[in-house]
């Protein structure tokens, strides 16, 4: 036991640290300032306290990251403030590693009142690169905004945060010590996320597919998934050692962007294109939500990718077998989904950008699978989207049809048609041209009906607003929509995930019945059309996206 009495320090408020979508992202220089992540954090807990917890001192908080620059550093400091503010127990994964999907798990499975993750997902890790700290609630599930507004009032007026002083923790090991009145735990951060994988999925029956001679290459990406992928798939599914690539976690992700998709997984990619390919090719992001899947030759998109696991789940996914609640998709992504639930009368919902929607639908036993087209997929086990989730998913589809990618793919085409889907990212735009274009465009929204784009004829347009069925709350301006009378859609929506500039997210979608023509051909139109409602050329000085996905 460390004997330590908490104390009460002075500090001064930031105001910049307003939390968008998934937490707090900034470059991480700026976390390094004096007291920042301590006022951050000390935020979180007060406007616990003004919600309504009081009293923290029978109360569990877990804490983790993603292991990028300053994870280990943060976590010590958080560990102080934790203690500080009378928590009676804190969970700690070891080496300070806990992935996104893994975090959502522990909260739920043993009912702490919620965690701290220390992530900016996707984006590049490293001194001149970002940092993140992100709040999850109860339910396991990013805090909504409404909690993070106030978290943000709260850190513009702080004038003090509690801390414990004591040595740091050793983080490294497996273990429990007490410190004041807190027992802060090192535990192992594999073992709730695959306690819940276990009862979802046939571990065994999956196995057979590798005993067949199946080759599967995951790519890690230098991220947090590495330690999860190697212990469910090549220890527990019996995949062959240096299935896993990419597999250790490092502070920079390698000195590359931890994004999987076609751009930053380029090698991967390559690897799925050559003659000895493997059978199938997969990639998660840093903290552990995003996922790729690949067949030979073959990228799956992500909307395609959600519309066949919803497709096949109930046949080839035991935790599935009482069939689907409901599915959901974020307004965004292409409507393949949208088809799967129509012909099998499932409920299916279209929700703003943010997986806090998602966690409301799936709260209410409304949703079971759920996806972006931003390369998360999930369900209702937990209350975030899961990387490894989704390659297990098809893993077990793959065991149960006995089929390659390319054979389910092209039969979910055949049978529900074709989604021609992209998304162009216009990254590190001049943030003020950005909103005034959109502010502009959405001004004349109700001029378009009736118009010719792309050789078609506009039937609406309007800036996405969404009821939540739950909660009955309104989200507004979610993101400018275009839909031609063929159901073709151009959207266009700011994002708020970067931590440079404003990003210009253009999303293009046309749905045939046959599924084999190019997909540039079958967008062109498109994306032409789109360049002059969107002055992409003439106002943003873009000629080109900064990436295709």
């Amino acid at each position: 036991m460390i004997h330590a009495a908490s104390r009460t320090i002075d500090t001064k408020p930031y105001s910049d640290q307003r939390p968008g979508t998934s937490g707090l992202r900034k470059k991480t220089r700026i976390f390094l300032q004096p007291n920042y992540i301590e006022n951050f954090v000390q935020s979180v807990f007060d406007t616990l306290r003004e919600t309504g917890i009081q009293d923290f001192s029978r109360e569990m908080l877990v804490l983790g990251g993603d292991g990028r620059f300053y994870n280990r550093a943060a976590i010590q400091i958080i560990l102080k403030i934790a203690a500080g503010n009378g928590f009676e127990q804190i969970l700690v994964g070891r080496g300070g590693l806990v992935s996104t999907p893994a975090m959502s798990a522990i909260i739920r499975r043993r009912s702490a009142l919620g965690g701290i993750l220390l992530t900016a997902s996707h984006n590049p890790g490293g001194i001149e690169a970002d940092f993140g700290i992100k709040y999850n609630i109860q339910n396991g599930g990013p805090a909504p905004e409404s909690f993070t507004e106030r978290i943000f009032a709260k850190s513009r007026e702080i004038n003090r945060f509690y801390s414990l002083d004591f040595p740091d923790i050793d983080i490294d090991r497996e273990g429990s010590v007490s410190v004041g009145g807190s027992q802060i735990s090192v535990i192992n951060p594999l073992e709730d996320y695959i306690s819940v994988m276990s009862r979802i999925f046939d571990f065994n029956n999956m196995s057979e597919l590798f005993q067949r001679g199946f080759r599967l290459v995951f790519d890690a990406m230098h991220g947090i998934t590495g330690i999860y992928a190697r212990e469910i798939i090549e220890k527990k599914l019996g995949a062959s050692p240096g299935t896993v690539i990419r597999g250790n976690a490092l502070v920079d992700f390698g000195g590359l962007h931890p994004d999987p998709n076609q751009v930053h997984a380029a090698n991967l990619v390559r690897m799925m294109s050559s003659s000895s390919a493997p059978d199938m090719g997969a990639a998660c992001d840093g903290d552990g939500d995003r996922n790729m899947i690949l067949g030979r030759n073959l990228f799956v998109s992500p909307g395609d990718s959600l519309a066949i696991i919803a497709q096949h789940a109930s046949e080839c996914i035991p935790g599935y077998g009482a069939g689907l609640a409901g599915v959901a998709r974020s307004m965004p992504t292409s409507t393949a989904i949208d088809r799967v639930a129509a012909e099998s009368g499932t409920p299916c919902y279209e929700t703003p950008t943010g997986w806090k929607f998602f966690g409301n639908l799936m709260d209410d036993g409304r949703c079971t699978i759920c996806g972006e087209e931003s390369f998360g997929t999930g369900s209702d086990h937990i209350r975030e989207k899961d990387g490894v989730w989704a390659v297990l998913s098809w893993l077990a589809i793959l065991a149960a049809r006995r089929r390659s990618i390319e054979e389910l793919v092209k039969g979910h085409w055949q049978a529900y048609g074709r989604s021609y889907f992209q998304r162009h990212d216009y990254e590190g735009l001049e943030s003020r041209a950005a909103n005034e274009v959109i502010d502009e465009l959405r001004a004349k929204l109700s001029s378009l009906p009736g118009s010719v784009l792309a050789g078609g004829k506009i039937i609406a347009a309007d800036d996405f607003q969404y009821t939540d069925p739950v909660d009955g709350s309104v989200s507004s301006q979610q993101g400018i929509r275009i839909i031609l009378n063929d159901g073709s859609r151009i959207i266009g929506r700011l994002s708020g995930t970067g931590t440079v500039g404003a990003t210009l997210r253009m999303y293009y979608e046309r749905v045939l019945n046959r599924g084999d023509e190019p997909i540039q051909k079958m967008l062109k139109p498109l994306i032409e059309s789109s360049c002059e409602y969107f002055q992409i050329r003439s106002r943003l000085n873009r000629e080109q996206p900064t990436v295709i996905t």
